[in-house]
């Protein structure tokens, strides 16, 4: 047997035999031979709403029907574009921004990290160039957001990276503070996630990003946060950035804006770049992407916005969350996993010394329950947002199992 003509993303290039998935309902997932799985992670940290959503499926169809496609380019527009970037101003975590649109979050990442750039190009700061991360970052695969990452296992190997990034320590604000005390002048902006997802799932510690607010404030530097994952209320709020309260300059999403059913992602541009970009009537901004404005994908998200409000999905999110984390704290009682950290409807399980969380991955999978190594000693949960109290069980039911 040969490996598939498909060559798989973050995949061992030789491995022959992959469990083929054919069906999604809820927050289950079933593959060929009809078995069925508590799809633990959304997928990959995206499908929010859930498998199977007639509304999603009936939306993408409606515009498939209608216009399935064209680019936004000047001059022309869509309908669903226009709508989407109004509807997600209503929920922005900041004034009066616009909506930059991606087909995803590593297009995201790298969008906002050229505008933060360019802006500064712009307000005649043409030094301010550098952009801040930290350790177990990860922002993406395209040159940009790989740069910009702290999990040096994913740089390695694809050449040289691009200039003009400083990678710290993952909360460390002494660290921070002696950069801005050094270069701030060259900073362009501070690029982080307000969890971060999956380097590991940690929350930030008490202060941080407050404190990374006011050294961007300080050395007029932009915060920009990576909402890939914790956007559109898998924190019980529609952001990280109202979860944690403290106010962006740019906000990174994709994922959980249409679960999924279509690559969608995009950009807030805060209010304060926008009149940059304005200044200026004759500016052209020369950046974009083919399906920036998609309308299929768009029309997938306007019907996940409107799931997302009718489901209540963001209080589900904080249900959701309690009883996962009580169910993993107890099994760090017990002593089966070494530590649980998460928030909202993001967790992860600390595994004692000597356990492989990719063993531990494929024992879960045999007993019907999907999660991801995100760690060399870790495995995440990040479940549909409508995943049944009796379906949460069932993980955590399985994981005391595979440990015993």
């Amino acid at each position: 047997m040969n490996p598939s003509p498909f060559l798989h993303p973050f995949a061992r290039v030789a491995r022959e035999s992959f469990v083929k998935i054919v069906r999604g309902e809820g927050a289950c997932v079933f593959d060929e031979r009809g078995k069925r799985y508590v799809d633990g992670m959304a997928s990959l940290w995206y499908m929010n709403v859930g498998h199977g959503r007639a509304e999603v499926i009936d939306a993408v169809t409606r515009q498939l029907r209608e216009l399935a496609a064209y680019h936004c380019y000047e001059p022309f527009t869509n309908e669903p574009a226009e709508r989407l970037a109004s509807a997600l101003v209503e929920i922005a975590p900041m004034e009066r921004p616009r909506v930059f649109l991606t087909s995803g979050g590593s297009e995201s990442v790298d969008a906002a990290i050229k505008i933060a750039r360019l802006a500064h190009r712009l307000a005649g700061r043409p030094d301010k160039q550098l952009i801040v991360t930290r350790r177990q970052a990860y922002h993406g695969v395209t040159y940009g957001g790989l740069s910009a990452q702290g999990l040096p296992l994913n740089q390695e190997g694809f050449g040289a990276l691009v200039p003009g990034f400083v990678n710290l320590p993952q909360h460390d604000l002494e660290a921070l503070d002696g950069l801005f005390a050094e270069r701030g002048h060259e900073v362009a902006a501070v690029l982080t996630e307000p969890l971060q997802g999956a380097g590991g799932v940690h929350p930030p510690a008490p202060g941080y990003l407050e404190h990374v607010r006011r050294l961007c404030d300080r050395a007029g530097a932009y915060l920009i946060l990576d909402e890939v994952i914790c956007g559109f209320g898998r924190l019980g709020s529609w952001f990280g950035a109202e979860r944690f309260g403290v106010r962006p300059d740019l906000v990174t999403f994709a994922k959980g804006v249409s679960s999924g059913y279509v690559p969608l992602g995009g950009v807030y541009v805060g209010r304060t770049i926008c009149e940059l970009l304005e200044m200026d009537p004759q500016f052209v901004l020369r950046h974009g992407h083919t399906y920036s404005g998609h309308p299929t994908a768009c029309a997938a998200g306007l019907a996940c916005l409107e799931i997302t409000r009718k489901d209540d999905l963001l209080d589900r999110a904080l249900a959701v969350g309690q009883r996962l984390g009580e169910g993993l704290r107890s099994l760090e009682k017990d002593g089966a996993i070494a530590a649980a950290r998460g928030d909202g409807a993001i967790w992860a399980a600390e595994l004692p010394d000597g356990r492989d969380p990719v063993q531990v991955r494929d024992a879960l999978l045999a007993r019907g329950v999907i999660t991801r190594a995100v760690s060399p000693t870790a495995i995440a949960f990040c479940p549909p947002l409508v995943i049944a109290d009796g379906e949460i069980d069932e993980i955590l039911e399985a994981l005391a199992a595979t440990l015993r």
